[in-house]
């Protein structure tokens, strides 16, 4: 029978998939949890410092008893959590960490401490305010490319993380530090920026939590293994400063860091949960 012509159209579907419409949604973003109590906060730094410690362990960052990643107290910020040294990255726990003073002293805990990271860490601790967590290991590109005494390069969309937010310390170059007067001279010269090159030693990375510290050290160390292949192959050509400049200031920022460690964060803590233990 022909439509009179007056009669309404039919009424449109919202098309659906088990019965959610789609239309727009209001999405969650991410960031890290607020915390009610000092303890919580305590449990969730001290838990993800175990975490990308094993982390560093899965990408080969270990170097005997080399290596270290800090987080300051919340309640106490003139101490910090660190590995205990002589142990291996891989099977650190929650329960091993060791809480030190910045004067060297292990407050909490019964294992010792490694003297080069209580005095580089306690330096920077000291120095910077801003950082609440640092990292360092002996990963083989970052000591390899540290020996080269440059920079890291904008080659990469990764790299540009670093650009002009980094520096590179000649001072001591390859020298173990275990001195606390050698440790404050190396800080004084990481006054700002995410990262440092220390000439024939290696990388540090800081942020203002563990998983943007240590985010930003393998992305480094990423980035440094990418200049060192591109220099091998050829002569690289760099991002250029404005295209570099923009790409930092949209994907360097402490969310950005911290985001960046989440998928890490979620293998590392389902695949080994002990290390809540």
């Amino acid at each position: 029978m022909a439509m009179t012509e007056n009669a309404a159209p039919a009424p449109s579907q919202t098309p659906s998939i088990d019965g959610i419409e789609l239309t727009p949604k209001e999405v969650i973003g991410a960031g890290p949890p607020e915390f009610n109590t000092v303890e919580e906060e305590r449990a969730y730094r001290k838990t993800h410092l175990a975490g990308a410690l094993r982390t560093f362990g899965r990408f080969g960052f270990s170097e005997g008893v080399a290596g270290h990643i800090t987080v300051r107290d919340p309640e106490f910020p003139d101490h910090f959590w660190v590995n205990p040294f002589g142990m291996s990255f891989r099977h650190i726990c929650q329960s091993d960490l060791i809480l030190v003073n910045h004067q060297g002293d292990v407050v909490y805990g019964s294992k010792p401490v490694n003297r080069a990271a209580f005095v580089l860490h306690a330096a920077i601790h000291s120095a910077r305010p801003d950082v609440i967590a640092a990292a360092h290991a002996h990963s083989p590109y970052g000591k390899s490319f540290s020996s080269l005494g440059i920079p890291l390069a904008p080659l990469t969309q990764d790299a540009c993380v670093f650009y002009k937010d980094h520096h590179v310390i000649s001072e001591q170059g390859g020298a173990v530090v275990f001195e606390i007067e050698a440790g404050r001279e190396l800080a004084t010269k990481f006054p700002d920026g995410k990262a440092a090159i220390h000439q024939n030693h290696g990388l540090f990375t800081v942020g203002q939590t563990v998983d943007e510290a240590a985010f930003w050290f393998i992305s480094m160390e990423r980035s440094c293994q990418a200049q060192l292949m591109a220099m091998a192959a050829g002569d690289p050509i760099e991002i250029r400063d404005e295209y570099a400049t923009y790409t930092r200031e949209q994907t360097a920022f402490p969310m950005a860091g911290w985001f960046s460690f989440q998928p890490m964060w979620d293998e590392i803590s389902r695949s080994e949960p002990e290390l809540f233990d």
